[in-house]
């Protein structure tokens, strides 16, 4: 089977005051994250394709999200600072990324340019970052899969350059759900999408995903 590499989004958050946590320590996952987490997990189990390795951003609730996905591969979880969550402006205030923030004035000299975006670390610098994990991984020794395991916006915009897109997006409609799976090949030099899947939704379950940067 072709080498595939599977960016997993971490799970559900202790955040009971709905901070943007982006890049601050102590926000661990919560009970439910850690379940959904262990979902994750077994979801990539399930599929037996073999892992040859486990790389994670090093924020906390990213490196508890690939504890059980190393544990069933036998491997320890490798911190990388290239997946890590997108730095943003608005970090530690009650913010949410929607409609809501035109509604908090102190937000608004951070929203002048959402191309770039104004409010945190270029689009374009994350994608570079990211890249560059995932070109490191997939030239490792051997055939199993690789599993990534990070934070919605990195996730999002390397999907959306996976299908040929723009980084450019409305954070309100990113897909990329807590303890998601979004799934890779590389052909002709390029990263491709070829799978997304919603380990919580697929049971019947729904998470709290308020905090992203």
């Amino acid at each position: 089977m072709a080498r595939q590499i599977h960016l997993v989004r971490h799970g559900e958050v202790h955040n009971p005051g709905g901070v943007l946590y982006g890049r601050l320590p102590g926000f661990p996952l919560s009970e439910h994250g850690r379940s959904t987490a262990q979902g994750a997990a077994d979801e990539l189990e399930r599929t037996g394709r073999a892992i040859d390795a486990v790389i994670a951003s090093p924020l906390e609730r990213a490196m508890e999200s690939a504890a059980p996905i190393a544990r069933f591969a036998g491997l320890a979880a490798e911190p990388d600072e290239r997946v890590i969550e997108a730095f943003s402006r608005l970090e530690g205030g009650e913010y949410e990324m929607s409609l809501s923030i035109l509604a908090k004035p102190r937000a608004w000299r951070f929203l002048v340019n959402p191309f770039r975006p104004s409010w945190g670390e270029p689009y374009t610098e994350v994608l570079a970052r990211m890249h560059g994990a995932m070109e490191d991984a997939w030239t490792r020794p051997g055939e199993g899969d690789i599993v990534i395991v990070g934070h919605q916006l990195p996730i999002w915009v390397t999907s959306r350059n996976g299908r040929g897109r723009s980084s450019f997006h409305d954070p309100r409609k990113r897909r990329c759900a807590l303890s998601s799976i979004t799934t890779f090949v590389r052909r002709d030099g390029a990263f491709i999408e070829v799978g997304y899947r919603d380990t919580v939704a697929a049971h019947g379950e729904t998470a709290r995903d308020v905090g992203a940067a």
